[in-house]
């Protein structure tokens, strides 16, 4: 099961950084140097991120629907948080 997000911000790159190093040091992460490619492997599922100037895109990938809801707001609740300087609209598809 897969839910995306695709959320319109001109910070995309620098919020992918924050992201992925807040999680480093607990999962195993990966990301480019330019902060245009991202992924964090989450105990329930692969939150994988991609940015440019205008959007940070987000695919989230579980096993069951109850961890992909899961994953959802833990994306959520960080984003949102280094986010705060700005209001940022997640829309899951």
């Amino acid at each position: 099961m897969n839910a995306t997000a695709s959320i319109p911000t001109a910070s995309a790159r620098r919020y992918l950084g924050q992201f992925v190093s807040h999680f480093a040091h607990k999962l195993t992460t990966a990301r480019d140097e330019a902060n245009t490619h991202g992924e964090v492997n989450f105990p329930l599922g692969l939150c994988t991120l991609a940015a440019d100037e205008t959007r940070l895109g987000i695919i989230v990938n579980a096993q069951t629907a109850e961890d992909l809801t899961k994953l959802e707001e833990i994306v959520d609740r960080h984003l949102l948080r280094f986010s705060f300087r700005e209001a940022l609209t997640i829309n899951w598809q």
